[in-house]
């Protein structure tokens, strides 16, 4: 089979003929359709997170937003069967004894495998995956409109579930590319008043049309104050990788109200405590999501309620790809098409 190779950190993705994967009892064989590029893979291939997300293995395929067809199966498996539509996510395997796993937070579990990072991930027109992660794809979905939500729509999804944000409340979005566009649509859907950041005028275009009430430009406006003439929000959701959504989306939160993390940027940032405790803000980080934040992701998205703007790729050309996606040349989310 074909797939993107990556042999070294740093070093550019080589498309090679490779041995097809067996599945093993406990397996499925997935005929790849589909598979999004997340920012993650730059980070992994750039070796950024070792400490955190250690690679295991090299060569290594990246790619953990998979969506495909079950073409074969191990002898143990009951849940799944030939011709089936899945999605592989980001947490590839986990135990289901550790304590988080049994809280229902098995996407800390200390045991997880991760896909495209310590296995072998979807820039491949074939992978394999434990048939009890391998999440079934509604019929109301196509492959290149699932892939994408298996880590950036469930990422953000998790974070505004946790947030308990309330109908009427006032939600900003920082950064409205590939995760950005997706919260935008899943704070609607929770009757949030939605306010989209961004210095993107294209991005904040498509936002607006995504269902945000509010667009601001950080290149053109002082977003801190726009907000703040509001009352503040109740919650900031940070997608974007730069230092600079961070300074200005805490001071945009109202007393009481809640800072979401999800973009990583390279640098660490202070948030000043006497802020933080005068104001009672919270800060709450989080990591992609469960398989049942996926299964209700899907359900909306099945529903007509989060609809990814997707544009798709051939496998051979994912290093162009992924330089886009460096230079921040990306609106929506891109797909590779492997076959």
């Amino acid at each position: 089979m074909k797939a993107a190779i990556l042999h070294e950190l740093k070093g550019p993705l080589t498309i090679e003929e490779v041995v097809q994967p067996k599945p093993a009892a406990h397996e499925v064989l997935i005929e790849v359709q589909a598979c999004g590029v997340c920012h993650s893979d730059l980070h992994v291939a750039n070796g950024d997170w070792p400490p955190i997300v250690p690679i295991t293995k090299t060569p290594l395929i990246l790619g953990h937003e998979i969506a495909g067809r079950v073409v074969e199966k191990g002898n143990s498996v009951n849940d799944l069967e030939i011709g089936d539509r899945v999605g592989v996510p980001w947490v590839h395997w986990t135990c289901g004894e550790c304590e988080f796993c049994q809280e229902g937070n098995e996407n800390l579990c200390a045991k997880q495998q991760i896909t495209g990072v310590t296995v072998d991930g979807g820039y491949a027109e074939f992978v394999k995956a434990p048939s009890s992660h391998a999440l079934k794809i509604p019929d109301g979905l196509t492959c290149v409109e699932a892939a994408p939500l298996f880590c950036a729509g469930v990422t953000v999804y998790r974070a505004l579930q946790r947030a308990k944000i309330q109908p009427g409340q006032r939600l900003a979005v920082f950064g409205v590319g590939g995760l950005g566009h997706l919260a935008v649509q899943i704070g609607r859907s929770m009757d949030a008043i939605v306010t989209a950041v961004d210095v993107s005028e294209e991005k904040l275009a498509h936002a607006r049309s995504a269902g945000a009430s509010i667009t601001l430009n950080t290149a053109t406006t002082n977003v801190v104050k726009e907000l703040r003439r509001a009352g503040g929000v109740h919650a900031a959701l940070v997608t974007s990788a730069a230092k600079a959504a961070y300074d200005a989306a805490y001071p945009s939160v109202r007393p009481g109200g809640i800072l979401l993390v999800v973009g990583l940027p390279s640098e660490s940032i202070c948030f000043p405590p006497i802020l933080l405790a005068a104001l009672e803000l919270h800060i709450q980080a989080s990591s992609v999501g469960t398989r049942q934040d996926l299964r209700e992701l899907l359900a909306m998205a099945a529903a007509g309620k989060v609809h990814c703007q997707v544009a798709t790729r051939p496998l051979a050309q994912v290093n162009e790809v992924l330089e886009q996606l460096r230079h921040g040349n990306v609106s929506g989310r891109i797909v590779l098409v492997p076959r």
